[in-house]
This record gives structure tokens, C-alpha cells and sequence, in this order.
């Protein structure tokens, strides 16, 4: 297939926008000019700093300040320096504002994790209809492409569970997915979330959706319990909570049980319990004594620890993957489907922790597959909508590897 490079621009400047900035400059050969744009020009800066210390160019990348809620300056500055391909992984407060954005210059989209209403916590299901599939008619009409939510979780799992039903079990006999996503590491603080906290705490402080029996079912945070012994982290916790991919495997797979499980210590459910029991976990304002009004929530994530500070002392490893339940040649059968990321290991390579990795590899593998013609379809699509392989052989070769346990043990997943 001949490949024609293709300007690319990051817009955000967090832990995940440093390891897209990292993975781009180390596959620069299928990008063109590399840009990297956020409302703080000193935070794009800093990103491009640490390329010199992993021994990259830090002169492949160049530097931008914009709002990204301004579609119009957003725009301005994709045309002025013709970028084909735009890596959405600032705040999913943004995610609309880029999307106009984009239609607006035709370049294709991508993020990693769905549209939040800063005034709303956990909308009426599925999620994607009340804000990004409204633009679907739009980039059809502009050609353009858009992949919604290709981080890992949502992203990844996606794929898994794309690739599960099609090539693992008899067609239209799986019945269950359960994606689990474990943190096994540590950062050695008294408390502090993997990415922005705002976004973080946010999920976990609204109902609990989940897709059982062909229907949405409701419960609280922390009420269902699993335990797993998992490759490489052992026997661990996780809870039944609502996120993103559901809302978009519940509409394209026909699969009547489809659920998300995140792995919580003791610790953080106490001190979460705590903080949302005062109140401190809220988005809406209140009014101080002096008059002024102050967004719990907001004060929250400003005494936290910046998740991009927890990277250098990160110690353990992420497992996150799919158990799903079928049938193959008309027996029972089961999957687990996954990826393991060292902490360390992560930091060494691009300076950000595993939670950040594995969000920000996906992204630019899609942004290749856009680039060389194999995902750039010209239409908004949900990653289980594009054909899984190309997704995972790639990752495969840039530090994100998935391997499955089946009938026939564990092994590397790859394909010819």
C-alpha cells in the first residue's frame, strides 16, 4: 500500500497526550509534520522537553496554544498547518468543540474517551447518542473520518470484543462480556487517581449502567463484587461500574450481557466514600461565606496530586482484558483476552505511568491505520465497527501486546 505522511496535531497536554506525543515522534515515518496544541503553551513545551531525555528529536514536534472550545481558533489552526489527522486526548469536556472542528476542515478525528456535559453526571443511556452520534451525519457529509474512544478501555476492549464474537465462538452464541480492567500498581501516595480527577471521580459518583438481558440494569458503586486470579497480578477485586464501551457494544454487538469491572483497594473506596459522603465530589457550585462559589468537586482535583507527577515513582502492572463466554462447536466455551503494562517499564520508554500508556498507544496505532488508508473510512465509527486485526498486529510492535487464554493455553494473539 503506498503511504503518503500526514500532518497530525495532539490536542491536550496530560500524561496521555505524552506518550502520544512519544509513540508519534517514534513512528514520525507515517506521520508528517507532528503538532502538539493545548491552552497552555509552557505544558506542550514541557511534553516536548522529555523526548531529548528518551533520545528522540525534540525538535520533531511543534508547539501550539488554542482553546479547544474555540471551533473557530481550533480550525484556524488546523488549516494553518494542514493537518490531516487530529488525536483528541484533552478533556472530554472538548470532545464536541473538535469534532466541529474537524468536520469543519475535514481531518479525521480521534479520542479516547467519551463527551462529558460539565452540568451532568451519568446521562440517560447509551451515552454516545445524547452527544457524539449526532455528528454522525455531519462527517458523513463531509467524508471525514471519526473513531470514537480509541484508548484502551474504551478502545481496545472494543476491538477484543469485536474479535471475540466474529472469530472465537459459534456465530450469535455469545452471551457474556466482562471486561476487566486491574491497576495491580502503586504510586506511593495517601491518595491520588490515574488521570484527571474531575473525569475520574465523576464516573463513579452517578448510577451504575449496566447491559443485562438485552436492557440496561441500575446499580450503586461499589455493590457487585468479582475475583479473578489474572495473569501476571494475581487474585484480584473488581467492581461493577459504568463506562464508557458499553454504550456502544450494547448497540453493535448482539451480546445480552455486557458489563465493566474496575479493580478498587480498600483504601481509595474509603477515602472515595468519605469525600463524596461530604459532599466534596460534587459538580455543582456552592456558596461560601464571603459570597463566593466554589465547585466541590474543582477543589478536590486542585489539592490532588497531578496524575502526570505519580509516573516516576510507579511501581506494578495494569492487566485489563475480556472474559467472554460462548460457545464453540456447540460447547461451552471461554476467552480471556488481554494486555499486561509495567509501570516502570512505561515511565522508561515515554516518562508517563501504564494507565496513561495504555491509553495513548491505541491512539496512535489508529492514527497510522488512518494515515495508510486501512481505517480511514470516511465516516464516525465505534472501534467494534472496523475490522479488530490490523489494530492488534500493529500494537503488537509498539509496546502493547495482546495475548488470550483459551483450550490451547496462553499465548500471544497475532494474525496473518
Amino acid at each position: 500500500m503506498t503511504h503518503t505522511p500526514k500532518n497530525v496535531l495532539i490536542v491536550g497536554a496530560g500524561g496521555v497526550a505524552q506518550v502520544v506525543a512519544h509513540k508519534c515522534v517514534q513512528h514520525a515515518d507515517k506521520f508528517g509534520g507532528i503538532h502538539l496544541a493545548s491552552r497552555t503553551l509552557d505544558k506542550c513545551q514541557a511534553i516536548i522537553a522529555t523526548l531529548a531525555q528518551k533520545n528522540l528529536p525534540s525538535d520533531a514536534i511543534t508547539a501550539h496554544s488554542v482553546d479547544a472550545l474555540d471551533v473557530d481558533a481550533l480550525a484556524e489552526l488546523i488549516r494553518k498547518i494542514d493537518a490531516k489527522i487530529v488525536i483528541n486526548v484533552g478533556s472530554s469536556f472538548i470532545n464536541m468543540s473538535v469534532m466541529d472542528a474537524c468536520i469543519a476542515t475535514g481531518a479525521a478525528y480521534l479520542d479516547t474517551a467519551i463527551h462529558e456535559d460539565p452540568n451532568k453526571v451519568c446521562e440517560t443511556p447509551p451515552w454516545y447518542a445524547n452527544h457524539e452520534w449526532r455528528k454522525k451525519d455531519a462527517f458523513k457529509a463531509a467524508n471525514t473520518t471519526a473513531i470514537l474512544g480509541i484508548g484502551f478501555d474504551p478502545g481496545v476492549v472494543n476491538a477484543y470484543a469485536r474479535l471475540g464474537v466474529d472469530e472465537f465462538f459459534d456465530v450469535g452464541s455469545v452471551t457474556d462480556i466482562d471486561i476487566i480492567d486491574i491497576n495491580a500498581g502503586s504510586h506511593g501516595q495517601y491518595f491520588a487517581t490515574n488521570f484527571n480527577p474531575e473525569i475520574n471521580f465523576r464516573e463513579f459518583t452517578g448510577v451504575v449502567y449496566s447491559w443485562q438481558n438485552s436492557a440496561w440494569q441500575t446499580n450503586q458503586m461499589f455493590e457487585i463484587k468479582r475475583t479473578d486470579d489474572l495473569p501476571e497480578v494475581g487474585v484480584q477485586h473488581s467492581y461493577l461500574t459504568g463506562h464508557d464501551e458499553l454504550h456502544s457494544l450494547s448497540k453493535f454487538l448482539d451480546v445480552p450481557n455486557i458489563r465493566f469491572w474496575m479493580g478498587f483497594g480498600d483504601h481509595y473506596i474509603n477515602v472515595f466514600t468519605v469525600l463524596k459522603n461530604l459532599g466534596l465530589l460534587s459538580e455543582k457550585p456552592v456558596t461560601l461565606d464571603d459570597g463566593r462559589e466554589v465547585v466541590p468537586l474543582k477543589l478536590v482535583k486542585a489539592v490532588l496530586p497531578d496524575p502526570s507527577s505519580l509516573a516516576p515513582n510507579y511501581t506494578g502492572k495494569t492487566c485489563i482484558g475480556n472474559k467472554m463466554r460462548g460457545k464453540k462447536d456447540g460447547k461451552p466455551s471461554e476467552i480471556f483476552v488481554y494486555n499486561v503494562v509495567d509501570h516502570k517499564a512505561a515511565h522508561e520508554e515515554v516518562g508517563s505511568q501504564g494507565i496513561s500508556y495504555t491509553a495513548g498507544v491505541p491512539a496512535v496505532a489508529a492514527a497510522i491505520l488512518i494515515a495508510d488508508g486501512v481505517w480511514d473510512v470516511g465516516i464516525m465509527v465505534n472501534v467494534e465497527e472496523l475490522d479488530p486485526k490490523p489494530l492488534i498486529n500493529l500494537m503488537n510492535t509498539m509496546g502493547l501486546t495482546t495475548r488470550i487464554q483459551d483450550d490451547n493455553g496462553d499465548r500471544l494473539l497475532e494474525f496473518s
